[in-house]
């Protein structure tokens, strides 16, 4: 092994923007290119978790109620989650990061820090 005083570390952030939004617009295509959001009823005081840019155009964002979500873009589609196809969808994420490294620091199911330093992969490259 190296002197670790040879050598930077290299450390990826991995940050999947919308996540639960874009594995509904994969699981179902009818929601690509429409506004769609994943949260709560407004009739129950419902709140975004998440939505995709074509919401975010009319300034929808995540922890935003759902009634004034929907007031900003009356057109929304709002769904509930699906909070195990999220959770398996991050696992199969994960398995991908594992081939690269085995340090893996998550953040939640969309977010997580990997360790590439020592990474043979990519002639030394981190990316």
């Amino acid at each position: 092994m190296q002197n670790p005083s040879n050598y930077q570390k290299k450390i990826i952030h991995i940050d999947m923007d919308a996540f639960f939004a874009s594995v509904e617009m994969r699981d179902f295509p009818q929601y690509r290119n429409i506004p769609l959001a994943v949260g709560g009823n407004e009739k129950q005081r419902g709140v975004i978790s998440t939505c995709n840019y074509e919401a975010r155009k009319y300034g929808v964002r995540s922890a935003m109620s759902t009634a004034i979500a929907k007031k900003l873009c009356p057109q929304l589609t709002v769904i509930p989650g699906r909070m195990q196809v999220y959770k398996d969808t991050s696992a199969k994420i994960r398995a991908i990061f594992a081939r690269y490294t085995d340090l893996i620091e998550p953040l939640s199911l969309d977010e997580a820090y990997l360790d590439v330093t020592h990474c043979q992969q990519h002639h030394g490259s981190a990316t």
